[in-house]
């Protein structure tokens, strides 16, 4: 149930778990339909618990037992997407992680929907979310079943408020002045910004990366922010082991 993450996503982080089937936010970027090999609408109209999910957890939990790593929950489902709001699998998943002294990393496009488990994080454990947007009407193109962007800044601030480490998925990036507008927008209360660019779309041949990457560390640097800039993206300014600002979170 935890594995080893590889590729892209070991550069956020080296252990995780998914939870659910499938993901009912309906992101039209989202690679994992093609990763999983299943059909798009297959995936988006799922999003329910993985079978005995809990039950292998607690049996994974104890193998990594006191591992210093945070589990990500997750990176091909999200752990508060609609379903969890009666499910509560993401709340007892956290709960068994902690009990086998391991931390938890979140990363969510369900905005408030998280704040409800806040009480459950403490000292090593991270909240994050996906920015892509701070317009309502382009996030909803994009992402229409996902949280709106001004509910997933108001989950991290309150994150940020209650000591929870914080950081932000600035990936994909989509629009780059959105992104940047992102940046702006939330650097107060995120500990860290992992930045990336758009994968696995057609979209991404449309913008120019070097002139992305450089504008994106001027307005991190700008914001004070620290930051690990990803390697795909970093590669465009000759830095191909990627980029890392204010050390690990």
């Amino acid at each position: 149930m935890i594995y080893e993450t590889k590729g892209r996503a070991r550069e956020y982080f080296e252990l995780a778990a998914n939870l659910y089937v499938g993901c009912a936010h309906f992101c039209r970027y989202c690679f994992a339909p093609d990763v999983l090999h299943m059909a798009p609408e297959r995936f988006y109209a799922a999003g329910y618990p993985k079978p005995q999910v809990l039950e292998r957890l607690k049996k994974s939990a104890e193998q990594y037992r006191g591992d210093p790593r945070p589990v990500l929950l997750s990176f091909i489902s999200d752990p508060y997407q609609p379903a969890e709001s009666t499910a509560g699998v993401t709340k007892e998943a956290i709960q068994i992680i902690h009990a086998a002294d391991l931390k938890v990393a979140i990363l969510t496009k369900g905005g408030m929907r998280a704040a409800r488990d806040f009480d459950l994080l403490g000292p090593g454990d991270i909240f994050g979310t996906t920015l892509t947007f701070v317009n309502a009407d382009l996030s909803k193109q994009w992402e229409p079943k996902a949280a709106i962007p001004q509910e997933r800044f108001d989950s991290l601030a309150l994150a940020h408020s209650r000591g929870i480490k914080t950081f932000v998925s600035l990936e994909p990036v989509i629009d780059v002045a959105e992104s940047l507008r992102c940046i702006d927008k939330s650097a107060a209360y995120v500990d860290q910004f992992k930045v990336g660019k758009l994968n696995y779309h057609e979209a991404s041949r449309s913008i120019d990366w070097n002139s992305f990457a450089r504008a994106a560390i001027a307005t991190l640097e700008l914001n004070g922010a620290n930051y690990y800039m990803k390697k795909d993206l970093a590669a465009y300014i000759g830095k191909p082991d990627g980029i890392l600002s204010g050390g690990k979170l």
